[in-house]
């Protein structure tokens, strides 16, 4: 018989700490972007390390604010393109440091009957 596995190996105090510090870090990363890019960009990363180490998910909102390819901190306009595709459906970001381009799905919201 297999051994079962541990559902979580981290307590959900601690948790929740890290998610809160890759908060801070996404604000660092966003008042730091025009002065040091690379330092906006470094944040992400540790932000990164910090969501593979805890095991946990990045808080929601924050996912499309960074390069996956890259992990460089977007910013529409400066070091990213944003545009919409009616053919696909979605929204596209390609990130201009790295040329790596992210679709995002949308759908049309339904009228009211």
């Amino acid at each position: 018989m297999p051994a079962k596995r541990k559902t979580s190996s981290k307590p959900e105090w601690q948790k929740e700490t890290v998610r809160e510090r890759i908060r801070i870090l996404f604000r660092q990363a966003e008042t730091e972007f025009r002065l040091h890019p690379e330092r906006s960009h470094r944040y992400v990363g540790m932000a990164m390390k910090l969501c593979m180490r805890y095991n946990v998910k990045m808080p929601e909102g924050l996912t499309r604010r960074f390069c996956r390819s890259c992990r460089s901190y977007l910013v529409p306009g400066e070091n990213s393109r944003v545009r919409t595709s009616p053919t696909q459906k979605a929204v596209i970001v390609t990130c201009l440091e790295c040329g790596k381009a992210s679709r995002h799905p949308y759908r049309k919201e339904k009228g009211n009957k």
